[in-house]
């Protein structure tokens, strides 16, 4: 009788051991997914790039990181997210049906406009004025990135005033991108990060 018992036990405890390997395991998966979520939400993203519109600076199918934190950060705190004047951004716009894409998309373009400022687009050049610069300067010329890929002609007659949420952003490609010069500003809570990184082609890795 003693020996029945004693392996009676055996097996309700064999069967209470798989159980909980088997609860540890779904634990583990599930933290896993939700942190995984998270980084994806919050923190980081990878992104392919899908066309020309910001050649020579990025080609198609480059592979990116694109850093979250500083958005994510704004919306906790309640204030809108500003990128710096020159930021490549990833961000989605609605509204693209009538220009022959997919209504709403992700596009990735840089930053040329900021809240406040008025952007003139004439004789192929932009021309940015704010209060630093009333007479205005040309950012293609004089931030790093034109002088480390010479821009081509910027297309467009636009004389617009940004408002307080609004950038202004253009493909480097300025030849053949859908950009602010066709659909308008676009607002900084559509923002979703920042360019941080070109992590493939291997040969071609590069921090922004």
């Amino acid at each position: 009788m003693t020996s029945v018992n004693h392996h009676t036990q055996l097996k309700i405890q064999g069967n209470h051991f798989r159980f909980t390997d088997f609860l540890s395991t779904f634990l583990v998966v599930v933290v896993a997914l939700v942190m995984a979520f998270a980084l994806i939400t919050y923190v980081f993203q990878s992104y392919q790039v899908d066309g020309p519109s910001m050649e020579n600076t990025l080609q198609n199918n480059d592979r990116l990181i694109v850093w979250k934190v500083a958005r994510t950060w704004a919306r906790v705190t309640g204030h809108p997210y500003i990128p710096n004047r020159g930021d490549i951004v990833v961000f989605t716009e609605s509204g693209l049906a009538a220009y022959g894409q997919t209504n709403t998309k992700q596009l990735i373009k840089r930053v040329v406009g900021l809240p406040g400022d008025r952007v003139v687009i004439k004789n192929g050049e932009i021309t940015i004025y704010d209060k630093a610069h009333p007479k205005g300067f040309d950012p293609d010329t004089t931030l790093p990135y034109g002088k480390t890929h010479p821009l081509p002609y910027t297309a467009g007659n636009i004389d617009i005033t940004l408002g307080k949420n609004q950038i202004f952003v253009c493909g480097d490609n300025r030849t053949d991108s859908l950009d602010s010069r066709i659909f308008g500003p676009v607002n900084v809570n559509n923002i979703i990060g920042k360019l941080v990184l070109r992590i493939y082609p291997f040969n071609n890795f590069k921090a922004f």
